[in-house]
């Protein structure tokens, strides 16, 4: 009887060691032991300390057994064009989309090609962005500068990340001039210098905004002193970025560089007319892959938008059967889609190959990994970083996908000659958008994509700007 109620006692001191916290929740010195106790290196666990000291995880974590040379062959692939280069700034979402509309222009002439000018659109999504923030404060400025949405807007007053819908409101706005006619600038390939400067001068015109409402100014003061302040970012972006063209003369080229036909002269709407064709709102829907809601229904991003009289960010939720069925129709079509993806995840930059079996954390550090995708999500470990442009699928005998490829936005020395192919299983754990043309969707989708969205907010996990 005496040993075991020694026993008894010995468990529970044991116990009492290791919930031994401070009242706080801090960690105390019992804890602390424990802490040390249960997460000592073994003999063995020394000499991989070293090796992890001197080399990169990712080089000590590669799955050997899946090392070996990629399958290049695709069964359906679209044809290929330049690969871009958005260097050291968060457009990716701009290179995607006009990727797109370029490689449409090419199918639709069958001969023609053209880079479109980066620098000219971002010219007008910094603009754009910045009366966004202006009117977002004004019409806030009822509401204390530490509220949520006042907190939204002063943390990020400006940035460079987009979507799909940037490409098409800004497009149909604006129009697009040639790459030649707008190139490239420093602080357009190089962006976060020229943000920061932006991002604290609007925020300087903020609180003058909000000073203005407090004391009642009238409306059309407060939209002339917008306007005169608006008047100062266009002056910023016009020495970084270069003045945009409201007329050009320019002729076509071929596939060799060759000119075709007589210049013209056009405005950037006329230029965009005769390149694109219909305007591109209302023309696609973007599906998002979010297995934290219900699938088959509508959604809409308060204020992520690119214009302040453009669209919400708008999304039907769906499987990814469904985005794979019509990415393959779509791609069998010969068209290029717009996607994005949490590219960074199991990512082997040397092959420029994504899969989910790339690397084996869980031996190296002895531990599992075993969040889901919607986890991953709720928990922000992963979400839409990047937008890329997919080109290619490769079916089996039953024409499911083996695995896909996109066109990159980091030059054309990175991955596959400018490209990545990935797995399949990878695929479906990190997509999350896909934008598609209608012509694609299944009538069961487009109807469920008519429904009155749910209105979800900016700062969700999953609604981070692809960059």
């Amino acid at each position: 009887m005496k040993k075991t109620m020694i026993l008894v006692a010995l468990a529970l001191m044991t116990a009492n060691a290791i919930n031994a916290q401070t009242a706080n929740g801090g960690i105390s010195d019992d804890m602390l032991k424990e802490i040390q106790k249960g997460g000592a290196l073994t003999v063995a666990d020394r000499a991989l300390s070293n090796a992890i000291a001197a080399n990169a995880i990712d080089d000590l974590a590669k799955n050997r057994k899946n090392a070996g040379d990629i399958d290049t062959f695709f069964s359906i692939e679209t044809k290929s064009q330049s690969i871009t280069d958005q260097k050291q700034s968060g457009r990716c979402w701009m290179f995607s989309g006009l990727n797109v509309l370029r490689a449409q222009f090419a199918q639709s002439t069958d001969s023609l090609n053209i880079d479109f000018s980066q620098a000219y659109l971002f010219f007008y999504d910094q603009l754009e962005k910045s009366n966004l923030f202006l009117q977002g404060v004004i019409d806030h400025a009822d509401k204390p500068i530490d509220d949520i949405r006042n907190q939204f807007f002063f943390k990020h007053p400006i940035n460079d990340g987009g979507t799909f819908c940037g490409v098409a409101d800004l497009t149909a706005k604006y129009g697009l001039v040639p790459k030649e006619v707008m190139p490239e600038s420093y602080s357009s390939d190089n962006t976060s210098k020229m943000s920061r400067i932006i991002a604290s001068k609007l925020r300087e015109y903020g609180l003058t905004l909000r000073k203005m409402k407090a004391e009642k100014k009238s409306n059309s003061a407060i939209i002339k002193e917008k306007t005169r302040m608006l008047s100062t970012i266009w002056h910023i972006l016009a020495l970084t970025i270069g003045e945009p063209p409201t007329k050009f003369t320019y002729a076509f080229h071929n596939a060799k560089g060759k000119a075709v036909g007589e210049p013209k002269e056009y405005t950037p709407q006329e230029f965009y007319k005769e390149v694109v064709g219909n305007p591109l709102p209302g023309s696609f829907i973007m599906a998002m892959n979010d297995p934290r809601r219900e699938y088959y229904k509508t959604y809409e991003v308060e204020y992520d938008r690119h214009t302040y009289d453009g669209t919400n960010w708008k999304y039907i939720n769906l499987p990814m059967d469904d985005i794979e069925e019509m990415a393959i129709a779509a791609l069998k079509d010969g068209k290029k889609l717009y996607t994005s993806y949490d590219v960074g995840k199991m990512l082997d930059r040397k092959r420029g190959y994504c899969d989910t079996e790339n690397f084996d954390y869980q031996s190296l550090f002895a531990t599992d990994f075993p969040m889901t995708k919607a986890e991953r999500i709720s928990t922000f470990d992963s979400g839409s970083t990047h937008a890329m442009t997919l080109t290619a699928v490769d079916l089996d005998a039953n024409g499911k996908a083996k695995k896909w490829k996109v066109e990159n936005s980091w030059g054309a020395a990175w991955g596959q000659k400018g490209c990545l192919i990935m797995s399949d299983r990878w695929m479906r754990e990190y997509l999350f958008r896909l934008v598609i043309d209608k012509k694609f969707v299944p009538e069961k989708i487009l109807k469920a994509n008519e429904q009155k969205p749910v209105m979800v907010m900016p700062e969700d996990p999953l609604f981070g700007a692809d960059e």
